[in-house]
């Protein structure tokens, strides 16, 4: 399953410097500030999908996961899916009207020449959507209450879960995702997806996913995946998910696809 510094005792070789000023440059370069200032509406392109704000501040993550990354991750790489999502269906107007959860849903109902680039960019659109509303300044450690219980039961303990889980999360070869899901069936799975796939257009519910692309650690965690895969799980808002798992699992029934609400809304 699937940065020598002016304060006494501090030390900077040249390299930590350079790399330093290479970072500061950076963000000075692409108007991206570093202090820990709440979340802006960063802007996408016009169109009917819309970037949504993060629920938190950029620094609010950490030490698991550094504000300049949140910065990147959510004003420039999730705002860039929306521009492109809001670009491919510009000339298909009866797809804006929809949800990007039901886009990617249905990928076979998106007109044949934009289908692609809807399961691109929806997908990287509702994959961060997602991800943005299941982490927390309240992380813990845990699932609680019946995700809890079923959790333990599918998987032994939420020690193994979590080893399944980084094995899972670790074993993506380039970009894609992690995650629990859970079917039609009410089955809790372990699963990976490939670049920005959505798990809902295969047909189950995401619970929990992971961002496995460099852009999601690098910065901090330079190639050392598996440290950024353990910060994760201090990060995940557990009550929260475990509340949503409890309504989510409910509405479940093997005739019908599980209830899924807008991730935005």
């Amino acid at each position: 399953m699937d940065v020598r510094s002016s304060i006494p005792g501090v030390r900077m070789n040249r390299r930590s410097v350079l790399k330093g000023l290479t970072y500061t440059a950076g963000f000075a370069a692409t108007g991206l500030r570093l202090d820990a200032a709440e979340p802006e509406q960063a802007q996408a392109a016009t169109g009917s999908f819309v970037l949504p704000p993060l629920p938190y501040a950029y620094d609010a993550l950490e030490p698991y996961i550094d504000a300049e990354t949140m910065h990147l991750h959510h004003d420039k790489h999730h705002a860039s899916y929306v521009a492109n999502l809001n670009a491919a269906v510009a000339g298909h107007p009866e797809q804006g009207q929809k949800t990007v959860e039901q886009l990617v849903t249905n990928l076979s109902a998106v007109p044949e020449d934009v289908r692609t680039a809807v399961r691109n960019q929806g997908g990287g659109h509702a994959n961060h959507s997602f991800l943005w509303q299941i982490l927390s300044t309240k992380g813990g450690v845990a699932p609680v209450g019946r995700l809890k219980n079923d959790v333990n039961a599918r998987f032994g303990s939420q020690a193994e879960f979590q080893e399944q889980f980084t094995k899972a999360a670790s074993s993506v070869f380039g970009s894609g995702w992690a995650w629990l899901t859970l079917s039609h069936q009410g089955v809790l799975t372990i699963e990976t997806t490939a670049n920005q796939d959505s798990p809902l257009s295969h047909g189950v519910t995401p619970i929990v996913g992971l961002d496995v692309w460099e852009h999601a650690y690098y910065l901090k965690y330079q190639n050392r995946r598996a440290e950024y895969i353990a910060g994760f799980f201090h990060a995940v808002n557990w009550e929260s998910v475990s509340e949503k798992y409890v309504a989510q699992r409910a509405a479940c029934d093997p005739e019908l696809p599980c209830q899924v609400h807008s991730y935005m809304g």
